[in-house]
C-alpha cells in the first residue's frame, strides 16, 4: 500500500530522517546510528519515506544510500503555496491593525 505523504512526515522520526539525508545520502545504518533505535526501525521509516517517493535509494556495491527528493518535496511545497499566500495576507492584515492601534495608543 502506497502510503500518503502527510501520513509520512507527520511522523517526527521521518522528519529527522528526511533532514539528515538532505544534507547527504545515508545509508539505512548510518540513520540508525543517528537515533535511539534499531537498525529495523529505521528501515521501517524509510520504506515509509520511499514509498511517498521522498527519498531514492541508490545501490553502491552492497550499500543502498538514500538520497532526498526535492523534486517530490517540491510538488508538496506548491501544494502549501496556495494557502501560504492566504495566511500571509492575514496576517499582514493583522500587523496593519496592530500598527494602527499601536499608533491610536501613543498619541
Amino acid at each position: 500500500m502506497k502510503q500518503d505523504i502527510f501520513q509520512a512526515i507527520s511522523d517526527p522520526t521521518r522528519r529527522a530522517i528526511l533532514t539528515l539525508i538532505a544534507i547527504q545520502a545515508l545509508t539505512p545504518n548510518a540513520l540508525a546510528e543517528k537515533f535511539d533505535m534499531t537498525r529495523q526501525a529505521v528501515s521501517k521509516h524509510i520504506k515509509v519515506l520511499h514509498e511517498c517517493e521522498l527519498i531514492k535509494p541508490e545501490q553502491s556495491g552492497r550499500e543502498i544510500y538514500y538520497h532526498f527528493n526535492a523534486k517530490k518535496m517540491q510538488e508538496f511545497d506548491h501544494w502549501l503555496a496556495q494557502f501560504r499566500q492566504n495566511w500571509e495576507t492575514q496576517f499582514n492584515q493583522l500587523d496593519q491593525l496592530l500598527t494602527t492601534i499601536k499608533e491610536k495608543t501613543t498619541k
